[in-house]
């Protein structure tokens, strides 16, 4: 059902485009982001979980969207909320970048209402489109009071993961998602029945920057057998305020590139340290180029922060004006290892003293 007023209780669909909303441009042409909010609602075929109220906020592929782009969808979610008839928000995104909207959406996000991410891997065309299961678990999801008080979720293909850490881990299987150092938040079954399992310790959210300002430079450079420095010092000369460094391993790259952090920092650019590696910490065990030598060079570490969600908090932390002293606390403090039992592993130990 949908809904065209405020005067129920109801959850809000706000549809982004993605391949959810994704049809063939033509005769065997490439899909591309073409049906409206109304229309990714109404492929459920059957009566939603609850009532809902469908707002279109733009139709893009994930892989068009910019910060400003984000902080708008975090807008409009924050908007929605202004309703106290709204049990939860619904946002319909492609895969691409789900994770680093939904991370900014659970940095700033000030309401103890749910926030849902879903999406789909499957065009809305295809065979055996996924995108309408994943929405109807999704609205069952938000509308659930066990839902209230867990921040900002994901859900895809029945798994409720929390926004925090997960990544998107394979390019087209239907379960496209995975939190290796987290860990799942619960469950949705087809028939819409919800198990959440305890939230983790709420951390204070960050104010939303207004759109449209546009935000500091931050780029991501990759540290690879061989490299050297040149990316990294083009990152700088077009002007960059902050670096993510996606390095090997623990976090390591190599003597050039560690001198060249040196210098970034002293002239106020911050670099944050993230690996390339799916899961654990970011840990500076190493000298002679390695995450020893970039710590002592002024980089901050990510902790379990994978670059995309590093690349988001950063962005996030410079918009805002942060200090570099009070960014690298943010990072602890952020990427540290979940206090659940069932979540740790050995490896996290370090990352909680980092």
């Amino acid at each position: 059902m949908t809904v065209t007023d405020s005067g129920s209780t109801h959850v809000v669909l706000l549809a982004t485009g993605g391949t959810i909303s994704s049809r063939g441009s033509g005769a065997g042409g490439a899909a591309v982001a073409s049906d409206t909010g109304e229309q990714v609602f109404a492929s459920l075929g059957v009566p939603a979980p609850h009532p809902v109220r469908v707002v279109d906020v733009f139709r893009k592929g994930s892989y068009l969207l910019t910060v400003d782009d984000m902080i708008a969808i975090c807008a409009r979610i924050r908007e929605a909320f202004t309703d106290p008839q709204v049990l939860g928000v619904v946002v319909t995104h492609g895969t691409d970048t789900m994770e680093e909207t939904a991370y900014l959406a659970d940095l700033t996000h000030d309401d103890p209402r749910p926030v849902v991410f879903t999406g789909a891997q499957q065009a809305a065309d295809s065979r055996a489109p996924d995108g309408p299961s994943n929405l109807a678990r999704a609205i069952a999801v938000a509308g659930s009071p066990e839902s209230r008080g867990k921040g900002v979720l994901l859900v895809f293909a029945g798994t409720i993961f929390p926004a925090a850490g997960v990544r998107k881990c394979h390019t087209t299987r239907l379960d496209a998602f995975a939190n290796p150092d987290i860990g799942t938040a619960g469950s949705v079954s087809e028939s819409g029945e919800v198990s959440m399992k305890p939230a983790r310790p709420a951390i204070a959210p960050f104010p939303l920057p207004s759109s449209g300002a546009g935000s500091p430079r931050v780029d991501l450079v990759a540290a690879y057998p061989g490299a050297d420095a040149a990316l990294f010092r083009g990152s700088l000369q077009a002007g960059a305020a902050g670096i993510v460094l996606q390095g090997t391993g623990s976090g390591n790259a190599n003597r050039e590139i560690c001198r060249e952090v040196a210098q970034a920092t002293a002239a106020g650019v911050v670099v944050v340290t993230s690996t390339r590696v799916e899961a654990g910490a970011v840990v500076p065990l190493y000298g002679d180029g390695g995450g020893d030598d970039l710590r002592a060079a002024g980089a901050i570490s990510s902790g379990l922060l994978r670059p995309s969600q590093s690349l988001v908090l950063l962005s996030l932390l410079l918009r805002l004006g942060t200090p570099a002293a009070r960014i690298a606390e943010t990072f602890t403090l952020r990427g540290a290892a979940p206090d659940h039992p069932e979540t740790k592993t050995p490896q996290d130990n370090p990352a909680k003293t980092q």
